[in-house]
C-alpha cells in the first residue's frame, strides 16, 4: 500500500468528518459507522501497520522512541483534513490547542494501553479544546486528523531542550512542578 491508496482507503472517514461538526455527536457518529472490529477500522489499522513496516508511515524519530509523521497533507481529497500518525510508548506530549478540533483514531499496539485514558476506538476533540496527549499502559498508534491542518503548540514553561532525543522537558504547574519529556512541538503531536 502506498500513500494514495491509504487516502482512498479512509476517504469515507474524511468524507465523514469534512461533512460534519467536530463534536462529540461525529465521534458516536465515528463509532457506530466506523467500530473498532468493523471492516473499515480493521483495515485502517491494518493499512497503518503495513505502512509503518514499509517505512512511509511514522517515519520521524528513533527506533524504540516517539515516532510521528503527516502522512497527508490538507487538501480538497481529504476534506481539507491532514492525517498523521504517532506511535508512543509510556508518553505525554506537547501540550497543544485544536483551533478547529482534532479527530484521533486509536490504535493500541499492546493490549490495554490507552491514548488519554481511552482505550480502542475514536476520540474527537472540539473546537478550541486542549490537551497533553498521554499514552499510557504500554504503546499505541494514533491516527490523527486536523481540520485545515491546524494545531498550535504552548511550549510556555519550557525548561530545557533535548536535540538528541527531539525533547523539551517542561515544568507543569498541571502536575505540581513536576518536570517531565515531551515530544518536540516543531517534531509532532
Amino acid at each position: 500500500m502506498n500513500v494514495s491508496e491509504f487516502q482512498d482507503l479512509i476517504k469515507p472517514v474524511t468524507d465523514l468528518i469534512s461533512a460534519n461538526e467536530v463534536d462529540s455527536k461525529l465521534g458516536e457518529e465515528l463509532t457506530r459507522l466506523y467500530p473498532p472490529g468493523g471492516d473499515t477500522f480493521d483495515a485502517i489499522e491494518k493499512a497503518c501497520h503495513q505502512a509503518v513496516a514499509a517505512g512511509w508511515m511514522c517515519a520521524e524519530g528513533e527506533e524504540g522512541g516517539p515516532r510521528w509523521g503527516r502522512v497527508i497533507e490538507p487538501g480538497q481529497e481529504t476534506g481539507g483534513l491532514s492525517v498523521d500518525v504517532v506511535k508512543l510508548k509510556d508518553w505525554v506530549g506537547s501540550k497543544h490547542r485544536h483551533p478547529k478540533g482534532e479527530i484521533c483514531m486509536i490504535l493500541p499496539l499492546t493490549p490495554g494501553a490507552l491514548f488519554d485514558g481511552m482505550p480502542r476506538g475514536w476520540c474527537v476533540f472540539e473546537p478550541d479544546t486542549e490537551h497533553h496527549p498521554t499514552v499510557s499502559n504500554g504503546e499505541a498508534m494514533v491516527l490523527y486528523m486536523l481540520p485545515d491542518g491546524l494545531i498550535e503548540f504552548a511550549d510556555r514553561n519550557r525548561t530545557s531542550v533535548s536535540p538528541e532525543h527531539d525533547t523539551i522537558e517542561y515544568q507543569s504547574a498541571e502536575r505540581g512542578g513536576e518536570v517531565y519529556p515531551v515530544i518536540h512541538p516543531a517534531a509532532a503531536f
